[in-house]
């Protein structure tokens, strides 16, 4: 099993809606996924999660403005970081490209037991489908709700900046 720790970060970002970019590092990029609902500690939620491209690891700290005329423009801060480890495999990227990928997040707010299940076989399918899910553990939490960081006051201080990538 695999035991080197890579790193993870969420992402609370407003562009055209409020949601959630998880991104997780794996071959050299962020895997990334984007959340409409945001993560849970409530094994009882399956969040959508809708795979976008892959991020270079420099975006992993990026938080700013991105200005009118760029790809999600529109404020973008750290909502949680930290390392994640996967479980059950020594080889992620083969996990995703089949499908399923457990993991344990160790994050300022996710922690425990995790996975990402691609939705196969639905209608009107693009592929892109996953969910994330929680699973149980000492970490979750029954009737959790997420808080969001894009408080007035952090806005505030966040400056306008084009990202490290250009991304659809």
């Amino acid at each position: 099993m695999a035991s080197k720790a890579l790193r993870f970060v969420v992402h609370e970002h407003k562009s055209k809606r409020l949601h959630y970019d998880f991104r997780l590092e794996i071959g050299g990029v962020l895997k990334s996924w984007a959340i409409p609902k945001g993560p849970s500690l409530d094994p009882a939620d399956k969040r959508l999660a809708v795979m976008v491209p892959d991020h270079p690891l420099e975006y992993i700290d990026f938080e700013a403005v991105i200005p009118e005329g760029h790809y999600g423009a529109g404020p973008v801060v750290v909502w949680d970081t930290g390392e994640f480890v996967p479980l059950d495999t020594d080889d992620p990227e083969r996990s995703l490209k089949n499908g399923k990928l457990s993991f344990e997040l160790k994050g300022k707010k996710l922690k425990g037991a995790f996975a990402l299940a691609q939705m196969k076989h639905l209608p009107r399918s693009t592929g892109k489908e996953w969910l994330l899910m929680k699973k149980k553990d000492t970490h979750a939490k029954d009737g959790y709700k997420i808080k969001s960081a894009l408080t007035p006051a952090r806005l505030k201080t966040l400056k306008e900046k084009v990202p490290p990538c250009e991304t659809e």
